[in-house]
């Protein structure tokens, strides 16, 4: 199984989360958030986004536990329909999840999702 995270931009979201419907994809859960990152103008690495001279943007955090087979289909979904070309667009990252439960049912792994 995989954990899928992603930061987009608050405004790709229902984009994002239509996407993802019309592939299938369920058990996906949204987090409205805060954060900066690090904008490299050559060698002058800073931190900033684009929209917000100091404090953070705001941001959408998509969480989705997956079958592995299901990884490409998703990451490929929030990469296609969040992408704007502008900085700020976003990270996807994916990790491995070595345990699932259930918390109603006690059941455990892969059959949960």
């Amino acid at each position: 199984m995989k954990a899928i995270v992603a930061y987009i931009q608050p405004f790709m979201l229902e984009k994002v989360t239509d996407a993802l419907r019309t592939k299938k994809i369920h058990g996906v859960t949204v987090i409205q958030c805060q954060g900066f990152g690090r904008r490299i103008d050559g060698d002058n690495p800073h931190y900033e986004d684009s929209a917000v001279e100091l404090g953070y943007a705001p941001k959408a955090k998509i969480e989705i536990v997956c079958r592995d087979e299901e990884m490409q289909v998703i990451v490929h979904a929030i990469r296609e329909s969040a992408h704007t070309g502008r900085h700020g667009d976003g990270k996807i990252f994916v990790t491995n999840v070595t345990l699932a439960v259930d918390v109603r049912s006690g059941e455990e792994g892969e059959t949960i999702l």
